[in-house]
């Protein structure tokens, strides 16, 4: 039901991809007013379908907005946004002081603390507020947050979180958020390797891969992908596997995480073995071009 809160509230949404998109969507159903930008003209039109105000740029986006979120690629990207570069003004520079600026972007620690201290120096509150869930997720708005920032500025996001997914987890301070996506996303990449090569000897050795899935998830092996993201074609009728894995998370993304976690071992002196692994047979299947498929096509590079 939407009330008097979120028809006043208005949201400028940065970042339309395969999660930015629904994410968008599930707070237009839910009343707020969204005004959208993505670089990609194809990603407008998809939610522009939806009844969502697409604005011409993202800071005609952000004008009169109470609340601002990005959900972009990569650090740089988000650096520019609100910093701003060569080409364009940070949205830092042009937001009102009392704007809640909420990046739900997987970028390093350093990236997240650059901006989250510009926010800080300009007056505006600012949390790092990375997503775990998928595309399904995202769609269904079942999504983790991870959050970090002040307790203030956490407490006024949530209502907004809320409506976009099903877990908020405060982790912290500034960054925080950050700090435990790569931790979850680098044992996300492990497991969906790890996955991959039992379900591989599994149909080396004659077994049926769908029914090896499923001893595997009723037994000690069992874990997120054999629960909600089979790597295999066909076992699950959602899964990106089943559609010859487009859309989903992407193996250059996948990549990208792993080495913010492998950056994030190497300045904090922690070992990371399997992260280090992980991060080589995803950087070979990128190699191989399948950088724009869903992570979980790894298996092909284990067959």
């Amino acid at each position: 039901m939407t009330n008097q809160n979120q028809r006043s509230t208005t949201i400028a949404f940065i970042g339309l991809g395969n999660m930015g998109g629904p994410m968008a969507a599930n707070l237009h159903k839910a009343g707020y007013v969204v005004a959208a930008f993505d670089l990609s003209a194809a990603a407008c039109e998809r939610i522009a379908s939806q009844g969502i105000m697409i604005a011409g740029s993202a800071a005609a986006a952000c004008e009169g907005a109470d609340i601002v979120i990005s959900m972009l690629p990569a650090g740089r990207h988000v650096e520019a946004l609100y910093l701003g570069d060569a080409s364009q003004a940070g949205l830092l520079e042009q937001l009102k002081p009392d704007t809640l600026v909420i990046d739900s972007s997987t970028i390093s620690t350093t990236s997240a603390l650059r901006v989250a201290h510009a926010a800080q120096a300009a007056g505006i509150a600012m949390i790092d507020a990375p997503v775990s869930g998928g595309t399904g997720g995202a769609i269904a708005g079942t999504l983790t947050f991870m959050v970090g920032g002040s307790d203030d500025s956490v407490e006024r996001a949530r209502p907004v979180l809320e409506v976009m997914g099903k877990n908020i987890f405060y982790a912290g301070v500034a960054g925080a958020g950050q700090a435990a996506k790569i931790c979850n996303n680098m044992l996300l990449g492990i497991l969906m390797v790890g996955t991959s090569e039992a379900l591989a000897l599994g149909k080396v050795n004659g077994l049926d891969p769908a029914v090896l899935s499923e001893i595997m998830r009723l037994s000690s092996g069992g874990n997120w992908a054999l629960e909600k993201y089979n790597p295999v074609p066909g076992i699950m009728e959602n899964a990106p596997a089943s559609k010859a894995y487009e859309g989903g998370f992407g193996t250059d993304l996948m990549l990208k995480d792993l080495g913010l976690a492998m950056e994030s071992a190497h300045a904090t002196g922690a070992i990371t073995p399997l992260g280090t692994l992980a991060r080589q047979v995803y950087a070979l299947h990128s190699k191989a071009g399948n950088g724009d498929l869903d992570f979980s096509s790894v298996i092909r590079q284990l067959q």
